[in-house]
């Protein structure tokens, strides 16, 4: 059973950063491609970006592209989410997801319980 506890959220004015974490635990964590999700209000859970096993492959939602940047370091248990020229519209919470790679991202395993990203206009 993998934990996995999301940090860094907040609130950010337009065209602000912010890094977000994902500490897993409970598992061997580079036996598991890593993915950022999110959901706001009144909408369904959406993709963001994800990173294979080892980190070498990662992949982003077009609306991200450019502006997030996914990592993890497998000596920390840590995933990361670099964001930067937010934007009102990237207002959700921000879920981590363990789970599985061929070739992109596949599915979820598991799932962290989420951190508030607000982003003011």
């Amino acid at each position: 059973q993998v934990q996995l506890v999301e940090s860094g959220g907040g609130l950010v004015q337009a065209g602000g950063s912010l890094r977000l974490s994902c500490a897993a635990s409970g598992g061997t964590f580079s036996n598991y491609a890593m993915g950022w999700f999110r959901q706001a209000p009144g909408k369904e859970r959406e993709f963001v970006a994800a990173t294979s096993y080892s980190g070498g492959k990662t992949a982003y939602a077009d609306s991200v592209k450019g502006r997030f940047t996914i990592s993890r370091d497998n000596a920390k248990n840590t995933l990361y989410l670099q964001m930067i020229n937010l934007k009102p519209e990237d207002t959700a919470v921000y879920f981590c997801a363990a789970g599985q790679w061929a070739s992109r991202w596949t599915r979820a395993d598991y799932w962290g319980q989420g951190t508030q990203v607000t982003v003011s206009s």
